[in-house]
């Protein structure tokens, strides 16, 4: 390319962020606080102490602290893997025929294949440092499963990972990658814990949620000796690891003085959307941006588009704390769609906020033109996105062409958050023309919505 931009803006390891940043420190009008579900009552470090690791619950409860020094020990483990490339799409721009200028920002260049592995490892070193043995976790599509098996790979720690059961049927060699690392993993809801047995009795043919996955491994976490339960999106503290996302972004665009007038993401539980935006949504609460936030959502589980902004739990049995959030209810089964990572029925609170007060947009996008436009990414630009990441790629796609037709020359930004090399039953599916698309009926969400928590609105003011 003959353009001053490289096609691929690396940084250095030296550029890497020092600090996770916590963008609640910026906010003016805060989440709502997580709540204990009996007392109604914000939550504390010690209603979470039998839960978490101390280090993560420091960082889920800090709202103040805008910028969290990230560990030595840490920072070595990104390194294996970290800065990761921002990459001007200039054959995708080529093919829209757009003036638009087209980055994404490519998590997927570790053997998870995907963003998760950001907080995957802090929090498996957290549970090392903190004296724990082993850790139980949820997966969906299977990469946090994928990046929590290496990262207590690394840490010499045990693992067991409840696997939402279609994902599971869906893609077999994620579980088989798990197992290499040495993880035990289940396909939820299982006969082994009373929640998954209580799920099985009201559902036999139940193809299981992520909710249902939190679930069974909360329990497994509390009745096992110097265990911990980890979480790969939708808390706070998980957001904040994956902002080293959008420090590298903004490090590597600053460079070259480029400012992003849209950043899109693909929205299940929020954390890479949130950790894209992050450190450019500061400056559009202060003032100094007008840029644009889109989150992409399928529309089988349209937390954001059709859900009801409320108090509600964060798993189908009803065990943990409330969290104010955009939600279609802990009680809402999604349809066993192929973006299995975005099958979860709520929203990170900071991000519900956000959109709550008007500073983030959001859009639903059926599973056939998302993988359209997966296809007509990877065509040009050659590499292999994950389902999930393709909802971003669809929402960049559509914004081009917007362009095309204003002929503004705008500066789109979206986030790839892995690749699809373990979704190869969703490409078959694809070309063979069985896919199909599903966008559940008023019907359909009222049974989710049926499931919310009657908690008043000021309950915590």
């Amino acid at each position: 390319m003959t353009n001053k931009i490289p096609t691929r803006i690396y940084l250095s390891e030296d550029e890497m962020p020092k600090f996770w940043y916590n963008l609640r420190a910026d906010m003016k009008d805060k989440p709502d606080p997580i709540l204990h579900p009996k007392t109604l009552k914000p939550v504390t470090s010690e209603d979470l102490a039998g839960v978490f690791c101390k280090s993560v619950i420091e960082q889920e409860l800090d709202e103040s602290t805008r910028e969290i020094p990230i560990p030595a020990d840490i920072l070595d483990f990104y390194r294996a893997y970290r800065p990761s490339p921002l990459i001007r799409a200039y054959y995708l721009e080529r093919a829209l025929d757009t003036p638009a200028h087209i980055y994404y920002k490519f998590e997927g260049t570790n053997t998870s294949g995907s963003h998760k592995l950001n907080s995957a490892g802090p929090q498996g070193y957290y549970a090392k440092a903190e004296g724990f043995t082993s850790l139980t976790t949820e997966t969906g599509a299977g990469q946090w499963g994928t990046a929590m098996a290496m990262a207590c790979g690394f840490y010499d720690l045990k693992l067991t990972v409840y696997m939402v059961k279609v994902s599971a049927e869906q893609k077999p060699y994620r579980k088989a990658l798990m197992e290499a690392y040495g993880a035990n993993v289940i396909p939820s809801p299982s006969d082994i814990t009373e929640s998954g047995r209580k799920i099985l009795s009201d559902d036999p043919l139940s193809t299981g949620s992520l909710g249902c996955a939190i679930s069974e491994a909360i329990e497994t976490a509390v009745k096992t000796d110097k265990c911990r339960y980890v979480l790969g999106s939708v808390l706070n503290h998980v957001m904040l690891h994956q902002t080293v996302i959008g420090l590298e972004a903004k490090t590597a665009l600053d460079k070259y003085g480029i400012k992003p007038d849209i950043i899109i993401g693909c929205a299940g539980g929020g954390s890479n959307l949130g950790g894209l935006i992050a450190p450019f949504m500061r400056e559009k609460l202060n003032g100094s941006s007008k840029t644009r936030f889109i989150a992409v959502e399928p529309a089988s589980c349209p937390s954001f588009t059709r859900g009801r902004y409320a108090y509600d739990f964060g798993d189908t049995a009803k065990t943990t704390p409330l969290i104010r959030m955009n939600t279609l209810g802990s009680g809402y089964i999604p349809s066993a769609n192929h973006a299995g990572g975005l099958r979860y029925h709520g929203m990170n609170s900071t991000l519900s906020k956000l959109y709550q007060d008007g500073y983030m947009e959001a859009r639903a996008e059926t599973q056939i033109g998302v993988f359209d436009a997966a296809i007509k990414f990877m065509k040009v630009e050659g590499i292999l996105p994950a389902p999930e990441s393709s909802h971003a790629i669809k929402a960049a796609i559509d914004e081009a062409l917007e362009c095309k037709k204003t002929g503004e020359k705008k500066v789109i930004l979206f986030g790839l958050s892995g690749t699809g090399f373990f979704d190869m039953t969703a490409y078959t599916a694809y070309n063979e023309k069985t896919m199909s698309d599903y966008t559940p009926s008023d019907t359909d969400l009222k049974r989710g919505f049926d499931s919310i928590p009657d908690i008043p609105q000021n309950v915590c003011r």
